[in-house]
C-alpha cells in the first residue's frame, strides 16, 4: 500500500516518474540495456539530456540567454562553487535558517559577508526592506526553508546580480528567471531523486568570474561548453527529473502546481490554527507551502512521540521535525496530493479528540 509520504527530502514522486523510471531501470529505450548501465554520451541517453534541458527551459519558461545543468554534488556543493567563482571582495547573503546558514559559512571563505538575518525569532519569518549595498558582488537568497517552515514568494530585484537557492519550492509556482543571475539546487526536493543538482545561469554570469585559479571541476563555463557532460552526470536521475517535468506539463504547468500548493497547505494550515493542540511557530506572511512545520502547545509536547506513531498507524510518514528543531513537518510538494493531507488532518483531529 502507498504512504502518504511528507518527507522533507528525498520527496515523494509522482507516479509516473516511479513507473517509468522503473521500467527504464530493467531496460531503457528497447536498447537491451538498463538505464543504469548506458553509455552517458550515446545517442539514447544524449537525447534524454537534450529533453530534460528542453523541458526544463520550456517549464520554467526560461529565458534563451541563460544555460541548464545537472551536476553533482548537491546544493551543499553550490554553497562553495559561487562565492568561488563570483565572490571578488563581498557578497550579500539574507540569512534565513540552517542551508544559508551553511552558505554563509562557505562564503566566508573567499570575501566578505554582509548578513542579514531572521536569526533573532528563530529563523520564523522573512526580513524585509533589506539594505543591499551598492558595491556587492552578488546578493544571495534561500527561497523556501525547509527546516523552519519560511518561503519567499515573490520574486525580488536588486541592483546586483540575485542567486536564489530554489532546492525546496522549484517547481512549485511560475518564476520570472529573468530576475535572477542565477538559480540552483538539489532535485530532491520537488523535481527527482537526491543525487542531481540543477543549475539555471545566465550566460553574462561568465563575464564575472573572479580572478583567482577556479579547480576545473568547479567552472561553471567548463560544465557548459560541455552540456553537463564533463564527468559522468547522474544518468538515471536525469531520467527521473525527465519524467517529473512531463508530469508537471500533464498536470498543467506551473499555474496548476502552483494552485494545488496554495490548496494543500490552506487545508493543513487550517487544521493547524483551529486546533486546541497544535500551532505554527511561523508569521503567518511567510509560511512555506512546500514544509509546513508546527508543534504541540506546551502541555502536550510530552505526545509528541505518540503522535508520529499514531500518524504512521494511519500511513502518514516523515513527519517527525528536523532533529535541530523537533516538533513536526509536513512537506507537501509537487507529488503530495490532496488525499494525503486529507488523511493527515483527520490523524491529527482524530489524536486531538483523544488528548485535548
Amino acid at each position: 500500500m502507498r504512504k502518504h509520504i511528507f518527507n522533507a527530502g528525498p520527496c515523494k514522486l509522482a507516479d509516473r516518474t516511479l513507473e517509468n523510471t522503473s521500467k527504464a531501470i530493467l531496460e531503457f529505450n528497447n536498447s537491451g540495456q538498463s538505464i543504469l548501465e548506458v553509455s552517458h554520451r550515446g545517442k539514447d541517453f544524449q537525447a534524454v539530456m537534450d529533453e530534460t534541458v528542453e523541458l526544463m527551459k520550456e517549464v520554467l519558461n526560461i529565458p534563451d540567454n541563460y544555460s541548464v545543468l545537472f551536476l553533482g554534488g548537491g546544493a551543499s556543493l553550490q554553497f562553495c562553487m559561487i562565492p568561488y567563482n563570483f565572490m571578488k571582495k563581498k557578497a550579500f547573503y539574507l540569512n534565513t535558517g540552517t542551508w544559508s546558514s551553511k552558505a554563509i559559512t562557505e562564503a566566508k571563505m573567499w570575501g566578505e559577508v554582509i548578513e542579514v538575518s531572521s536569526k533573532d525569532k528563530a529563523f520564523t519569518y522573512i526580513p524585509k526592506d533589506l539594505n543591499v549595498p551598492y558595491d556587492v558582488d552578488y546578493v544571495h537568497i534561500t527561497t523556501n526553508n525547509t527546516i523552519r517552515g519560511t518561503e519567499i514568494f515573490d520574486d525580488w530585484t536588486f541592483d546586483a546580480p540575485l542567486i536564489a537557492d530554489m532546492s525546496s519550492d522549484i517547481l512549485s509556482r511560475p518564476v520570472d528567471v529573468s530576475k535572477y543571475a542565477m538559480i540552483y539546487g538539489g532535485a530532491q526536493k520537488n523535481m527527482g531523486p537526491a543525487g542531481a543538482t540543477f543549475v539555471i545561469i545566465r550566460n553574462d554570469m561568465l563575464e564575472k568570474i573572479a580572478d583567482r585559479p577556479i579547480p576545473t571541476m568547479l567552472q561553471y563555463g567548463i560544465h557548459i561548453e560541455n552540456g553537463s557532460m564533463y564527468n559522468t552526470p547522474p544518468v538515471i536521475n536525469i531520467f527521473a527529473i525527465r519524467e517529473t517535468l512531463l508530469w508537471v506539463k500533464e498536470m498543467g504547468g506551473l499555474v496548476a502546481m502552483d494552485k494545488l500548493a496554495a490548496d494543500r497547505a490552506n487545508m493543513l494550515y487550517n487544521a493547524i490554527d483551529n486546533s486546541k493542540m497544535f500551532k505554527s511557530p511561523v508569521a503567518k506572511e511567510d509560511r512555506s507551502r512546500m514544509n509546513i512545520v508546527f508543534v504541540f502547545e506546551d502541555q502536550y509536547k510530552e505526545l509528541e512521540a505518540e503522535f508520529v506513531a499514531f500518524a504512521g498507524s494511519k500511513n502518514c510518514v516523515g513527519l517527525k521535525g528536523h532533529r535541530s528543531v523537533g516538533g513536526f513537518r509536513a512537506s507537501t510538494y509537487n507529488a503530495c496530493t490532496m488525499e494525503d493531507v486529507e488523511v493527515l488532518v483527520a490523524a491529527m483531529k482524530e489524536f486531538e479528540e483523544k488528548h485535548a
